[in-house]
This record gives structure tokens, C-alpha cells and sequence, in this order.
């Protein structure tokens, strides 16, 4: 009986993820009210009984793809501290970075979401998942007690999901790897008293 449980359990996951990445495939091209349960069942091979016995309308199975990115981007994010009490940032290692991989995992969507304004309900979420994890899993987020924790989260959210896009826009020109090296690198530069020379060219615009 297990075993004929499992079985089933297999066969409506891989219903469920061709279902998924037939939508995300026609989204390519077509806008999501365009796009029809037909059409749907069509590139996933399936047929209508079968997209029925998991989702009463398309617009449930656009939600369970934004449920799984959200799902994926919050375990992603945690992996430096899953299994710790505490931990130092200058002691981390870009190996446990993951969220990078998570968006390369995902490229399809975010490809979709940042080139062609679709679902701007989903990047609305991810950023407010960025702004709110740090608040909420860690304690003394920021303790100098002159720095506001929520605009000091809402910033670093604002970083990486500024780095994510320019990844995007790009074409993924760097591996995940790369950039969590970068991520760490520039989290890990904090230049006191930094002193910075001013670019000629504007030196030379403001003489105008």
C-alpha cells in the first residue's frame, strides 16, 4: 500500500511540474490572460482531466509556481545559519551563499518577471521576503542602536535584489558561484573614513 502511495505521489509531482513549466514556457510569449488551460495541457502532453484533478483554474497553478520561487528563496536564504546559533559575517564562506543558485534554478521566471514585467505581484514578494527574513530570524540584526533594523534591512533587501537584476540583465554572464563571491566581498568591504577622488568628468561638467 506504501509503496502504491508512492508511486501516485510521484506521478501527480510530475504532473504538477510539467503543468508548471508549461506555463512558464507559454508565458515566454504570451500574456498570462491569453494563455488558456488548452493550451496548457497542450505542451505539458497531458489532458484537460488531468490539469483538473490538480488545480480548478490556471490562475491556482500561477500561484503554486510564485509558492514554490517563495518557498525556494526562503530556504535558499537561510542556508548560512540553518544549522548554527550564531554566526559571524566575516567568517562566511561564498559555498554557503545559496540564494544565487536559487535564482539560476529559477532563471526561467526571473528572466520573465525582470525583462517583461510579468508578475510583478511575485518580485513584489521576493523583495518584501528579503526585507522581512533578516528581521525576523535574527536576533540584534543590527545593534548600533542609531541604525532603524527595518530601513537597514530594507537596503540590504534592495542590494542583492539589485544585484540579482543586473545578473538578469546580463544573460547570467557570471556562475552563482562568482557572484556569491562578490556578495561576500562587498559585504565584507567597509572602508573606515574612506576618502574618494572626484571623476574628471564631472569635475569638468560642473565648470560648465
Amino acid at each position: 500500500m506504501s509503496n502504491n502511495n508512492t508511486g501516485i505521489d510521484r506521478r501527480i509531482r510530475k504532473s504538477k511540474k510539467a503543468l508548471k513549466e508549461s506555463l512558464i514556457s507559454l508565458m515566454q510569449n504570451k500574456d498570462f490572460r491569453e494563455i488558456s488551460i488548452t493550451d496548457i495541457v497542450g505542451i505539458a502532453d497531458l489532458n484537460r482531466g488531468t490539469f483538473y484533478k490538480h488545480y480548478q483554474y490556471k490562475e491556482e497553478l500561477l500561484e503554486e509556481v510564485m509558492e514554490d520561487v517563495i518557498a525556494d528563496l526562503i530556504i535558499s536564504y537561510r542556508e548560512p545559519y540553518k544549522d548554527v546559533d550564531t554566526f559571524t559575517i566575516n567568517e562566511l564562506t561564498a559555498s554557503v551563499i545559496k540564494i544565487f543558485e536559487h535564482v539560476a534554478n529559477y532563471a526561467n521566471i526571473y528572466t520573465l518577471i525582470l525583462k517583461s514585467n510579468a508578475w510583478p505581484k511575485l518580485l513584489e514578494r521576493i523583495c518584501n521576503e528579503l526585507k522581512k527574513l533578516p528581521l525576523e530570524d535574527l536576533e540584534d540584526y543590527r545593534p548600533n542602536p542609531k541604525i532603524n533594523t527595518e530601513l537597514a534591512s530594507s537596503y540590504q533587501a534592495y542590494a542583492v535584489l539589485g544585484m540579482i537584476i543586473e545578473w538578469v540583465n546580463t544573460g547570467f554572464k557570471y556562475s552563482a558561484d562568482y557572484m556569491a563571491e562578490q556578495l561576500l566581498e562587498i559585504i565584507n568591504n567597509k572602508p573606515v573614513n574612506a576618502v574618494y577622488k572626484i571623476n574628471q568628468t564631472l569635475k569638468d561638467s560642473r565648470q560648465k
